[in-house]
């Protein structure tokens, strides 16, 4: 996969310094956060809080705004520190790290009995060039996952080492039926696989197409419809069908790949429309 440098982190936060990404939790899942692990420290001392958005240069977050918060942050003057952790697959150890902030904002959250409130955090520095890395990934991978929609990415066995993908992982579901089929191409809008079957019973039948990945290991599964076919030469028990993903079902995860893969290739000419999906 591509190594992010460190012309790279300066220019993801001259371009993202101020977009916010909201904590959802595929957002969580896909930044691999040990959400256990997140907390404000307040002159020495430390209170639980839940991140609901954060950009390069600062947070909102939830916590219970107990008594000993509230002391520490008069006397603090509203300065404390957030503390950010994510999950190191290939080590044993979470990547930790603080970032200084000023409570800029405080209101109630939700049910006033819960006693929860928002906290509005501005940085009162750069955060680390990890979270400028993470928070930069996300908000590419959703810039190029338009711009770069129907880019072909060609499978290949060096394509698919890039990309982390198990080739014995990858299966179809067409109409909930599932199916052996052979991966040609994807990109973040599509796929196409070369499958059995009588190409006038699965065109426009609904699909769902499953990858493994490594490093993490995990399996992204992805909705769509087979939308049409094309013959494969000398060859009448088998087609090469086109996917169209349906677009709110892409995980942030698959595009954050795709994107990453992409950012050292130059970007294809955009295909006719007979190519698309």
């Amino acid at each position: 996969m591509a190594v992010t440098t460190s012309q790279q982190i300066t220019r993801y936060y001259s371009q993202f310094e101020t977009i916010e990404v909201t904590f959802t939790r595929e957002v969580i899942q896909a930044l691999s956060m040990n959400a256990k692990q997140v907390f404000l420290k307040c002159l020495g001392n430390q209170w639980p809080c839940i991140i609901y958005s954060s950009s390069m240069s600062g947070a909102k977050v939830i916590t219970t705004l107990q008594p000993s918060l509230k002391g520490a942050l008069a006397k603090s003057k509203n300065v404390l520190s957030l503390r950010f952790s994510f999950i190191q697959h290939d080590k044993a150890d979470p990547l930790a790290f603080f970032v200084g902030a000023k409570v800029a904002g405080i209101s109630p959250y939700g049910d006033p009995a819960k006693g929860l409130s928002f906290l509005n955090l501005v940085f009162t520095q750069r955060p680390p060039d990890d979270l400028i890395e993470r928070l930069g990934d996300i908000l590419a991978a959703g810039i190029n996952s338009k711009k770069r929609r129907d880019e072909r990415i060609i499978m290949s066995p060096d394509t698919q080492k890039k990309l982390g993908i198990d080739g014995k992982g990858t299966r179809i579901l067409v109409d909930s039926v599932p199916r052996k089929g052979l991966l040609r191409d994807i990109s973040f809008g599509g796929a196409k696989l070369i499958m059995p079957g009588v190409p006038q019973f699965l065109v426009n039948r609904s699909a769902r197409l499953s990858m493994s990945f490594e490093d993490p290991r995990e399996t992204i599964s992805i909705d769509g419809k087979v939308i049409r076919f094309e013959s494969v030469e000398g060859r009448n028990d088998i087609a090469a069908f086109a996917i169209e993903f349906n677009e709110e079902s892409v995980p942030i995860g698959y595009k954050m790949r795709l994107s990453e893969y992409l950012r050292g290739v130059k970007p294809a000419p955009a295909p006719s429309k007979k190519d698309n999906g």
